[in-house]
């Protein structure tokens, strides 16, 4: 044993280096490695595929050593990928539940026969993941197959699912999109980063071995993201969901726009999160906490410290003890140094002090852990930090002002709180706008709690039941969006030409046809130009009405409008939000006669028909009123000691450009959707049909809704879209109109990222939602959309 080492035990505790990985586990792992030549190719169709004439991609490890090469996909590799998938989820969704259970739950199994060597092969490629966590995702989702029929009624696997990964992104985060795809019976192309990749096709091929179907998961390596673009424009895809920096994810939206595929992007490699330390905190256990996240060797967010004025010093005093002689950091690379030291430089410019575990070192990749104490919110290595081991420290008076600094981030991912008065924490993480919470602990996670960015952190929600619905398709849904090859756009053009414009002469009101208003913060207004645009019927003939031609300034005020009630509506009680909308249905039934006589000349349709579409109407604002508080979130149990809470919390304000079919229908059941569940909604009518919503403005009215929660306003579809999209505030677009309207909001909601719902009217017009059909998964598919998710952690021990 000597022979093997000349470290004594003594030098050993000095140093406190990284001691060698179990040498079976290694040896394990370099003969999988060694077995395929060290140079790993595609996975298609159960099996190991190198096509000749690819370009490689090498990786390497921490010391510059080589891995393994990768071998990069081409066209002709996704289209015989996108073949093979479409036959194995038809054997796979074909299996009854319980035996798409039993694969799942002999992996777990299979994985602990090969428990040393995914372990090694993480570790060599510095792909973060445990083999217990991968054993607890599968024994979760196990779970959820054999259970889908019987808890999630009706709803339908999806197809072929891409989940895409960035480099940076861990192999947890990647197999918490496969297993519940899995799980819900569609099939799964992976296209990893390049350090999920080793392991992401040696689980595939122990996944195949253990029954789950040829072509059910299959791996493509390229040499960037863009490849995720590449798959998603193949028509069997039917969703793209991606995760990891925000950077690529932006990338792939904006490649993928047009091509008429959803695509979700939950970007949890990057943010800035706070780190709360109250007064009431246990103070020694919170600078603990702080130093073990924030100075880990790889994190997948910065956090920023705040803590309370009145333990300031006690906090940074025993920051300084515990971090004395703390080991310096290694850097991604020797660049990065260049950024590190800058904002070092530019923090004690700006007045912060430094506490620094020891000296830094005059060159290389390491440097020590440090704090940089009296940081401001707005300052650029706040906003916006550097990769290296740095922890900016910013103070606070109140409780209220913690939740300001917690909220100053454009990030909302997650939230580390410390206090031992549990009210206080539970109303902290009910204020802060994001969507994990951790109280008097930080980066914990279980598969059954949903995890959901929110602000610029996210469009989807992974884990828990809530993030199974993303891989299903309700029986009541859309038409999906066309699938065709993007249009080549001016996306700076779009939405302005110029619609022919008019100013009603009101010098003779008794015959000119009637002149409607928008409704912006409560009040019935002209628009900002002033003009209006005049309403025929469908087929052509006199001018019945003019409706005001809004633009970007009324998008604006209404947005205004909506930000101040937004909040107040949403922290109503939701009996109370319940009665507000039974308000709005029974003001509706008492101008029942005058909106089904504006749908009737409008539509072309017969009295009685219009009459019926304002019943149904009346009774669909009843639903919703009735929904209110009959679907929340859940306590659930947690595999370790403690509780944890799912809540579902409402996105803020929505934009709403409304369908032509069933004018009046579909706009209660869109605009019933957001406010039941404390949104605020900018409503764009129908350029086809817009007299239905301009006249519910009397409506609204007669109804005790806040002024300022529903704002109408009519005028050029494409116009105001353009106005919907750039507005920053608004954190959803829920949109009926043209596929190019669907490919610039694509392209354009990016930054910040925005909750889409698209669908093209070309294709909906026929085959599309019957509004009519008050089927039960129509409300769910509604209320699911207008909502986001929290979980909170709370230990107990």
């Amino acid at each position: 044993m000597a022979a093997s080492s000349s470290s004594t035990v003594f030098s050993i505790f000095q140093n406190m280096e990284y001691g060698p990985a179990a040498t079976s586990g290694c040896a394990t792992a370099q003969a999988w490695l060694e077995h395929h030549s060290r140079s790993l190719g595609l996975f298609i169709d159960g099996t190991f595929v190198r096509p000749a004439d690819r370009r490689t991609r090498s990786l390497t490890d921490s010391k510059g050593g080589n891995v393994c090469s990768l071998v990069c996909a081409a066209e002709d590799d996704v289209s015989q990928c996108a073949a093979s998938a479409v036959t194995g989820q038809r054997a796979w969704s074909g299996m009854t539940c319980y035996n798409r259970a039993k694969v799942l739950l002999r992996l777990v199994s299979v994985l602990g026969q090969h428990t040393q060597c995914v372990s090694e092969l993480c570790e060599l490629c510095e792909a973060s993941c445990s083999s217990s966590a991968l054993v607890r995702l599968l024994q979760y989702y196990s779970s959820w197959a054999q259970l889908r029929d019987t808890l999630i009624t009706s709803w339908t696997p999806l197809g072929v699912v891409a989940v895409v990964v960035s480099d940076d992104c861990s192999l947890y985060s990647l197999m918490l999109k496969v297993l519940p795809a899995l799980a819900m019976g569609n099939a799964v192309i992976v296209v990893p980063g390049q350090s999920s990749a080793p392991p992401a096709l040696l689980l595939a091929q122990l996944f195949t071995g253990a029954g789950l179907p040829a072509g059910a998961l299959n791996v493509l390596t390229g040499s960037d993201t863009l490849l995720g673009a590449t798959v998603a424009q193949n028509p069997s895809i039917s969703y793209v969901t991606y995760s990891g920096n925000k950077q690529d994810g932006v990338m792939l939206c904006k490649a993928t726009a047009g091509m008429g595929v959803p695509v979700s992007v939950f970007p949890g490699v990057g943010p800035t999160c706070p780190f709360i330390i109250f007064e009431s905190a246990d103070i020694d256990s919170a600078v603990d906490g702080v130093i073990e996240a924030a100075f880990k060797k790889k994190k997948e967010v910065h956090w920023v410290l705040c803590v309370q004025e009145s333990v300031l010093d006690g906090v940074v005093a025993r920051l300084r003890l515990r971090m004395a002689e703390r080991k310096c950091v290694a850097l991604p690379s020797e660049a990065d140094r260049v950024l590190v030291e800058a904002a070092v430089q530019e923090a004690q410019q700006q007045g912060a002090t430094l506490v620094q575990s020891c000296a830094v070192p005059p060159s290389g990749d390491l440097y020590p852990p440090t704090v940089l104490c009296g940081a401001a919110p707005s300052s650029p290595f706040v906003v916006n930090p550097s990769p290296g081991p740095l922890l900016p420290l910013m103070t606070f008076r109140s409780n209220t002002e913690a939740v300001t600094l917690g909220n100053h981030s454009p990030h909302g991912l997650a939230a580390s709180i410390w206090t031992e008065d549990l009210t206080l924490a539970l109303e902290t993480a009910k204020s802060l706008s994001v969507g994990s919470v951790w109280v008097n602990s930080h980066s914990v996670s279980d598969p059954c709690l949903p995890v959901s960015g929110h602000k610029d952190s996210g469009t989807c929600t992974d884990g828990g039941q809530e993030g199974l619905y993303q891989f299903l398709r309700p029986p009541c849904s859309s038409s999906p969006l066309p699938r065709s090859t993007p249009v080549a756009m001016d996306y700076t053009k779009f939405g302005t030409a110029a619609s022919p414009k008019i100013i009603p002469d009101e010098s003779d009101a008794a015959s000119a046809p009637k002149s409607y208003l928008q409704f912006v913060g409560g009040k019935a207004c002209k628009s900002e130009s002033g003009c209006s645009v005049a309403v025929q019927p469908p087929g052509g003939g006199s001018v019945l009405a003019y409706c005001p031609d809004g633009g970007r300034k009324d998008v604006r005020n209404a947005v205004e409008a909506a930000i101040k009630v937004q909040p107040g509506w949403m922290k109503k009680s939701p009996s109370a939000r319940a009665q507000s909308l039974y308000s709005l249905a029974k003001a509706l039934e008492s101008k029942r006669r005058d909106v089904a006589a504006s749908i009737s000349v409008h539509a072309a349709l017969s009295a009685a028909a219009a009459e019926k579409e304002a019943d149904l109407s009346i009774a669909r604002l009843s639903d919703w009123a009735a929904y209110c508080d009959k679907v929340q979130g859940a306590t659930l149990p947690m595999p370790q000691s403690g509780s944890a809470l799912s809540i579902p919390e409402a996105l803020g304000v929505v934009g709403i450009v409304l369908p032509d079919k069933n004018p009046l229908l579909s706009m209660v059941t869109l605009l019933g959707a957001a406010i039941a569940t404390g949104n605020a909604v900018v409503m764009v009518p129908s350029q086809k049909y817009p007299l239905a919503a301009l006249a519910f403005i009397q409506v609204l009215q007669a109804s005790d809704l806040p002024a300022g929660l529903v704002n109408v306003i009519s005028g050029s579809r494409d116009q105001l879209t353009v106005a919907l999209a750039n507005h920053s505030v608004i954190t959803a677009v829920w949109y009926w109109g043209s596929a190019e309207g669907c490919q610039f909001l694509q392209f354009t909601c990016t930054r910040p990222l925005k909750t889409l719902q698209l669908v093209c009217q070309e294709v909906e017009e026929d085959a599309g939602r019957d509004w009519t059909q008050s089927h039960p998964s129509l409300l769910e598919e509604m209320w699911r959309n207008a909502v986001q998710w929290k979980s909170v952690w709370i230990p107990t021990a």
